[in-house]
């Protein structure tokens, strides 16, 4: 039986919760926003995964599908859980005991599975030459938050389940993260939830105030302009007869030079320069 939330008026607020889920989430968001403009603004150049399939693709090809549709299913997990508020599942006609059987379910499977694509990623910058060389300490900065990130929640998901005295996180964690959006932070849900939601909330908050300024970042841009692009041709498939004449560029154009007069006679067209001895360094020239 998971316990209920205490009543707001019963919970003990301190500056610290005043400041850590009244007031740093605000300062979170001015950074994800700001910094995102900032690195639109002056660095469109670094907006970018940096590649390195070409360096090994072999494990690549397993752990980033499994990384990437694993987050996907934990970002929807996430906004299921708290955005959807519990009256809406049990109008639906979902108990909460079905609600929680099929989240603790589904959402293990996706942590799992992404929890291990990040490994196998750390794994493959670690142990293959060029791909290590050509990591930065961003991109270790940026793993070692994400891992963390990704373990907390494992964690807090695990206690929460174990724990009898942790309140249902739909009952606290839930109600703060919908009132951030709505400037009334309900600072005394956040308090009453757990430890292990605190430090996971607290992980998330620094890793996405990290987000604009790492790699990242390449997860706000969509390619929709991929679609809509023109082809890029290569090498057109029709006969080069049928292709009017270029001027090149190099050929010599007025020149006063006699023996090099023909050579420009029409676009496109050279002629053999005129053989007199007397311009033999421009029959030369002509002729190489």
């Amino acid at each position: 039986m998971i316990p209920l939330a205490p009543p707001p008026e019963t919970v003990e607020i301190g500056m610290g919760d005043i400041l850590l889920w009244g007031v740093l989430p605000y300062v979170v968001l001015a950074i994800v926003i700001g910094g995102t403009v900032w690195r639109y603004k002056y660095d469109q150049f670094g907006w970018t995964t940096r590649s390195s399939q070409l360096y090994e693709s072999r494990i690549l090809r397993i752990a980033s599908p499994l990384f990437h549709f694993g987050i996907l299913a934990v970002l929807a997990g996430h906004v299921v859980g708290l955005v959807i508020p519990r009256t809406w599942t049990d109008a639906a006609g979902i108990t909460e005991h079905m609600y929680h059987i099929v989240a603790l379910g589904i959402g293990t499977v996706a942590g799992i599975g992404t929890l291990l694509g990040i490994v196998m990623l750390i794994w493959r910058r670690r142990t293959t030459g060029p791909v290590f060389m050509a990591t930065t300490k961003n991109d270790k900065f940026m793993y070692l938050m994400l891992l963390a990130a990704l373990l907390t929640g494992l964690g807090a998901t695990i206690l929460s389940v174990f724990d009898t005295t942790v309140v249902d996180y739909r009952q606290t964690v839930s109600p703060w993260f919908r009132s951030i959006w709505i400037l009334q932070p309900d600072v005394a849900a956040m308090t009453a939830a757990g430890v292990g939601f605190h430090v996971h909330a607290l992980w998330a908050m620094a890793l996405f105030a990290i987000w604009p300024f790492t790699r990242l970042v390449h997860a706000f841009t969509a390619p929709v302009h991929y679609l809509f692009r023109p082809y890029i041709v290569y090498r057109s498939r029709g006969s080069s007869s049928h292709l009017a004449p270029v001027r090149r560029g190099w050929e010599p154009v007025g020149t006063q030079d006699r023996g090099v007069r023909g050579a420009t006679r029409g676009p496109g067209r050279r002629t053999r320069p005129h053989s007199d001895s007397t311009h033999n360094g421009s029959t030369r020239a002509g002729r190489r």
